[in-house]
């Protein structure tokens, strides 16, 4: 696919950002890195993965970007980068990634006593944005692939990460961005964090029926016109469950034609991963099974 071939070269030249001619951040890096190693380009994602090392804490954190090591959420998705998801490793990058690991494992989201009036488990613990406060969505997933990723998969926190994703899944399927209801409000789902909880979900069991009912809410919602970023990870997160809709390569092509905001790298190295299907790094099918920490 020419289009992809394009968007990969760009990533190999452009700053790792939000938004044409940003400045460098850890979560387009991290993201761009596994779409240039996913495809074969290893060269430049290593390149990349080295980039990466500039933002970690001795600690084992990344933090947003250069000069703010906090907050640490983008942690997950360095690990991710440097366990091998976008190409291949070196001794160093594996230490990175086994200290990121360890560090998501020390931090977590607050959890607090369960109030009749709250729509999710709160005593559920995944991880926050900032540290201190309450568990949300997305950094739960990075965090929970993280483990995966790592041969962590068993561990304590990734099930109870599991248990909490499932759990702010809405009844009728997909999620929002953390809450399920607010005073009493069932909230409406957005595609980008539904189709990354079905990317973290992949392969687990769900007697609720609420992954499924996702599954539909995205196959139903999903077109030509969805923005890059959620037409990506809705995508990703159908092919984390062996569906992808027969126009989706077309759909994906027509995005990565779009200028403006999503010309940016971060939303076209989503777009080379979606194209990947289910060889898309951010799924996870293997076997998990325990290392310790």
């Amino acid at each position: 696919m020419h289009w992809v071939d394009d968007i990969l070269n760009g990533l190999a030249t452009a700053t790792p950002s939000y938004r044409a001619g940003g400045s460098l951040a850890a979560e387009p890096l991290a993201l761009a890195a596994m779409a240039l190693g996913a495809h074969g380009r290893t060269a430049d994602a290593a390149r990349l993965c080295q980039a990466l090392t500039s933002l970690a804490s001795a600690d084992g954190s990344v933090g947003i970007a250069a000069g703010q090591p906090t907050p640490g959420w983008p942690t997950g998705l360095a690990v991710l980068a440097w366990s091998g998801a976008g190409g291949a490793q070196t001794a160093a990058w594996r230490e990175h990634a086994e200290r990121g690991a360890a560090w998501l494992l020390a931090t977590g989201g607050k959890s607090s006593p369960r109030s009749p009036g709250m729509g999710h488990d709160t005593t559920l613990r995944g991880w926050p944005w900032a540290e201190g406060t309450h568990s949300w969505l997305e950094p739960t997933i990075f965090g929970l692939l993280a483990l995966k990723r790592t041969g962590r998969g068993d561990h304590a926190r990734a099930r109870e990460a599991v248990r909490l994703l499932i759990d702010r899944l809405l009844p009728d399927g997909g999620c929002n961005y953390g809450n399920t209801s607010v005073l009493g409000q069932l909230l409406r789902p957005h595609l980008a964090p539904s189709g990354l909880a079905l990317a973290a979900l992949a392969g687990e069991r769900d007697e609720s029926g609420r992954i499924e009912r996702t599954i539909a809410y995205l196959e139903r919602t999903l077109d030509r016109q969805t923005t890059s970023m959620s037409l990506a990870y809705g995508l990703i997160g159908l092919a984390a469950h062996d569906r992808s809709p027969p126009a989706a390569d077309a759909w994906l092509q027509a995005a990565s034609e779009r200028g403006g905001r999503e010309a940016a790298p971060f939303q076209r190295a989503l777009l080379a991963l979606a194209a990947l299907k289910a060889e898309c790094p951010l799924i996870f099918h293997k076997p998990i099974s325990h290392q310790p920490s």
